[in-house]
């Protein structure tokens, strides 16, 4: 549960036409990094992933094979 001071400030927040109008141009303006004409693009997905992964100090797991021979969904 929320305060009731969180909550006034949520409902306030709500009807303020400068943060409707300012989220309106964030939407309007926003950009995809990783499409490209219309279509993904794989190496700026990966360079995106690796990136978001170095920022949060993600240390990569080790690789283990699946021993399932028959996988069926």
């Amino acid at each position: 549960m929320i305060s009731k001071d969180s909550r006034q400030e949520i409902l306030d927040l709500a009807g303020s036409d400068s943060l409707r109008e300012d989220m309106r141009f964030i939407a309007e303006n926003r950009h995809n990094p990783v499409m490209e004409k219309g279509e993904v693009n794989l190496d700026r997905l990966l360079e995106f992933l690796n990136g978001y992964n170095e920022f949060i100090s993600h240390k990569p797991k080790t690789f283990k094979r699946m021993l399932e021979k028959v996988m069926k969904l």
